[in-house]
C-alpha cells in the first residue's frame, strides 16, 4: 500500500522533475487498404485510420485527467506505405501522404508515421517511387513522418539507399527551406529499425505487427537527474543502483497508462519503450544526468562510458516493471531537443564525431543535428553509412536525424520550436567522402549476422 511520502514523491515526480508520458502510440496496419486506384487507396487509408483512432485523444485526455499523469502527445504509426501503395499503379506516392495528414488532422493527432520504406537488402519499384516522394511529401504536409531502413546486420547496409537518402535529405532541406529544412526534423534514417517504436520521426507498424495495438513511450530525464543528485560522490555502484529504481518507477507508471489506454480503446496494449526522451526545458535533460556523475561538460572524455552505465540501469530497471517492453529502449540524446546537449554544442565541447561515439551505447543515434545549408549529399550519405555501420556490427538500431539548414553556417541556431527545440549548427569534416559514396552495391553483413 503507498504511503503519504510515496505520494508526495510521485507528485513532486510530475510537478518540478518533468515526468510525463511522452507518447500513446496507436499502430494501424493499412495492409487491407491497397487497391490498384490510388485514390480509393488514400480514402481506404483514410477512413481506417478514422475509424481506428478516433477515440485516441479523447482517451488520452481522459486519462490524463483521472491519474493525473500528462500524456505528451498522442500518435499513430502505420505499416510502411512503400508497402501498401504497392498494389497501385501510379508513380507518385505524395497523394498517400496527403490521405496520412488528412486523417491525422481528422482525429487530433500530433503525428503519423510510416511514410516508410524498408529497403536493407534492395529496394522494390514501390520503395524507390516512395522514397522519391519524400521530399514533396514532407514539404506538403505537416504531420506526417517518413523514414527509410538501409541497413540491417542480417542483410548488410545498401550503400545505393544510403546514396540516396542523402540526395533526399537535401532536397527535403530545400523544399522547406522557409522553417529551417524543418521537413528534415520529420525523416530519419535507420539501420536495424524496429517494427513497434512509438517515437516519431520514425515510428512505423511492422508487417509483424497486430491489426491494431497501444505502445507507450515513455519519458523522466528529470527525474533521473534528481535522483542522482541524492548520491553525489558515491560509487558507480551506487549510481547504477539508483537509476535502476528510478527507471521502475518510471516504467511501472508507463505500464498503467498503456493498460488503461488498451482497456479503454479495446485495442492489444504492445510494449512500453523505456527510452529516456529530452526536452529543451531546463532540468529535463540526458546531458545533465551524465554531468551529474562528474563530468563538467557532456561530450567531454568520460561522456561514453557514463551514457553507456546510464542507458544499461534504465534498460535493467524497466523490465522488471513491464512484462512487453520494445520500441528503442534507452536514452535518446536528440541535440537539439536537449537543454544541457545544445549548451554543450554551443561550447564546441560536444561535436559530432563525439556524438557518434555516444551512438555505439544509447538508445538510438544521431538525431536532430543541424549541420551547414552548404554540406554536400554525399558528406551526409556518409554520416549516414558510418551510424549504420555502428548499428549493423553492434545488433543495435541506429538512426540518423540531420537537417542541412539552408542559408545557415557553423555557430547559427535554427529555431524548430514545442518539442524540436533548437538546434545549433554544427561542423562537418570538409575532406570528400563523394568517392566512397559514389561506388554504390552493398556493404555485406557482419560475421555475426550468422547466427542460424
Amino acid at each position: 500500500m503507498l504511503n503519504s511520502a510515496e505520494i508526495l514523491q510521485t507528485i513532486n515526480m510530475f510537478d518540478r522533475q518533468h515526468l510525463d508520458i511522452r507518447t500513446i502510440t496507436m499502430g494501424v496496419s493499412l495492409l487491407d487498404c491497397a487497391h490498384p486506384d490510388a485514390k480509393m487507396a488514400g480514402q481506404r487509408i483514410y477512413d481506417k485510420i478514422c475509424r481506428r483512432a478516433e477515440r485516441l485523444v479523447g482517451t488520452g485526455m481522459e486519462i490524463e485527467k483521472e491519474f493525473g499523469i500528462p500524456i505528451v502527445n498522442k500518435r499513430v504509426s502505420v505499416t510502411p506505405i512503400s508497402l501498401v501503395a504497392a498494389a497501385s499503379d501510379c508513380n507518385d506516392y505524395v497523394p498517400f501522404a496527403a490521405a496520412l495528414d488528412r486523417a491525422a488532422k481528422t482525429v487530433g493527432i500530433d503525428f503519423i508515421g510510416g511514410f516508410s520504406a524498408l529497403v536493407q537488402k534492395g529496394f522494390t519499384e514501390a520503395d524507390r517511387k516512395l522514397i522519391a516522394s519524400i521530399p514533396q511529401a514532407l514539404a506538403e504536409t505537416d504531420l506526417v513522418c517518413a523514414s527509410v531502413n538501409v541497413g540491417s546486420t542480417k542483410a548488410g547496409i545498401n550503400m545505393d539507399a544510403v546514396a540516396q537518402m542523402g540526395r533526399v535529405i537535401k532536397e527535403t532541406a530545400a523544399l522547406t527551406a522557409a522553417s529551417g529544412g524543418f521537413g528534415c526534423a520529420k525523416l530519419v534514417v535507420f539501420a536495424n529499425a524496429v517494427e513497434d517504436n512509438p517515437f516519431m520521426a520514425g515510428a512505423f507498424l511492422g508487417p509483424g505487427e497486430p491489426e491494431c495495438v497501444i505502445n507507450v513511450g515513455i519519458s523522466g530525464p528529470g527525474v533521473v537527474h534528481h535522483a542522482l543528485q541524492q548520491v553525489k560522490g558515491e560509487p558507480f555502484d551506487v549510481v547504477a543502483e539508483t537509476i535502476k529504481k528510478t527507471a521502475f518507477r518510471i516504467t511501472r507508471m508507463g505500464q498503467l497508462v498503456a493498460r488503461e489506454a488498451s482497456a479503454r480503446l479495446g485495442v492489444p496494449f504492445g510494449i512500453v519503450d523505456l527510452s529516456l526522451a529530452p526536452t529543451p526545458a531546463v532540468g529535463d535533460s540526458v546531458a545533465r544526468i551524465l554531468e551529474e556523475m562528474g563530468l563538467a561538460v557532456c561530450g567531454t572524455h568520460g561522456t561514453t562510458a557514463a551514457l553507456a552505465l546510464l542507458n544499461d540501469a534504465v534498460k535493467k530497471g524497466g523490465v522488471m516493471a513491464s512484462n512487453h517492453v520494445g520500441g528503442l529502449s534507452g536514452a535518446f540524446i536528440p541535440v537539439s531537443e536537449d537543454e544541457g546537449m545544445i549548451a554543450a554544442a554551443q561550447a564546441g565541447v560536444l561535436q559530432l564525431d563525439k556524438l557518434e561515439a555516444m551512438t555505439c551505447v544509447c538508445s538510438v543515434g544521431l538525431d536532430m543535428i543541424a549541420v551547414p545549408g552548404d554540406t554536400s549529399a554525399e558528406t551526409l550519405s556518409a554520416i549516414i553509412a558510418d551510424e549504420a555501420a555502428i548499428g549493423m556490427v553492434n545488433s543495435k538500431t541506429t538512426a540518423v536525424r540531420l537537417i542541412p539548414a539552408p542559408g545557415k553556417k557553423v555557430g547559427d541556431i535554427v529555431e524548430f520550436g514545442g518539442l524540436l527545440g533548437s538546434a545549433p549548427v554544427m561542423p562537418v569534416h570538409p575532406e570528400s567522402s563523394a568517392a566512397f559514396i559514389q561506388r554504390s552495391g552493398r556493404i555485406p553483413a557482419p560475421m555475426q549476422s550468422l547466427k542460424n
